[in-house]
């Protein structure tokens, strides 16, 4: 049975220019049907985890690779941007910025890739429907991009990446852009891949989102994965703070009522010692 896997392996990355590596050495994996988080402080390597993981690093932004990008145990090095494209999606925060700027519907800016990809019209209509079921956002498909909210425009870039029908989904921040609005309508259509077992790899600050949807949680610091494990394990780690990563509000409020009660306890033992 093959191996269904994004893997990095033994990863080494410097940007172009840059003296030294962003990403020193990591070894992460995305597993089938996996929705991995990551997080980490500002400038630690997020970003260019995301751009190594989907291939445009450093094929499009320039840049030395070292280690391996392995899809599915094949390494990458040898595909043509086109084909892996076709494997590994990936969107980014700001996603006025990933529509193609000459569709004049949702439904067309959905069918733009497969339409490139050179498929059968019946298979661009079958993936178009797909993808905007997917994310329960037909009532769109005759509006334009350009006039849709901030989180309505997310949505349709990630629908576009659905109807290539890559096998992983990179996330770099989806909702960074958004406001509580656009944060939960995202929010509830990444919920709904994860539950369909889709494979998707999240770099988000929003904490909460990933403890919602995550299964395993990955911490970069300083370009280094420090911490990997079980969502709700890494998230109630006490070390998050110092790492530059808000805990979830849950974890947060656990603390919150450990403390207060052994406040009580301290202040109870210190009322019969003072009896």
């Amino acid at each position: 049975m093959a191996l269904l896997r994004l893997a990095l392996e033994a990863v080494r990355y410097r940007c172009a220019g840059a003296r030294h590596p962003t990403l020193p050495d990591v070894s992460l994996e995305l597993r089938d049907g996996e929705v991995l988080g990551l997080v980490g402080a500002s400038e630690s390597g997020k970003t260019t985890l995301c751009l190594v993981a989907s291939g445009l690093a450093p094929r499009t932004v320039g840049g030395a690779l070292g280690g391996r990008l392995l899809l599915d145990g094949t390494d990458a090095a040898p595909m043509a941007i086109h084909q892996l494209a076709g494997r590994v999606g990936i969107a980014f925060a700001s996603p006025a910025a990933q529509l193609s700027g000459v569709a004049g519907t949702v439904y067309e800016e959905v069918a733009f890739g497969p339409m490139n990809l050179g498929l059968p019209l019946s298979e661009v209509v079958a993936r178009s429907d797909s993808a905007l079921a997917s994310l329960r956002i037909e009532a769109l498909a005759d509006r334009d991009p350009a006039r849709l909210s901030g989180g309505q425009q997310q949505l349709v870039a990630i629908a576009g990446l659905l109807a290539m029908a890559p096998a992983y989904l990179v996330l770099d921040e989806p909702t960074a852009q958004l406001d509580p609005a656009g944060t939960a309508m995202v929010a509830d259509a990444l919920a709904r891949l994860a539950a369909r077992g889709s494979s998707i790899l999240i770099a988000e600050h929003k904490t909460d989102l990933l403890a919602r949807i995550c299964d395993r949680v990955a911490v970069l610091d300083a370009g280094r994965v420090v911490l990997d494990g079980a969502a709700g394990e890494v998230l109630a780690d006490p070390r998050l703070p110092e790492l530059g990563v808000p805990a979830p509000a849950a974890a947060r409020l656990r603390r919150s009522a450990h403390a207060a009660q052994l406040t009580r306890e301290a202040l109870t033992r210190l009322d019969g010692a003072l009896a």
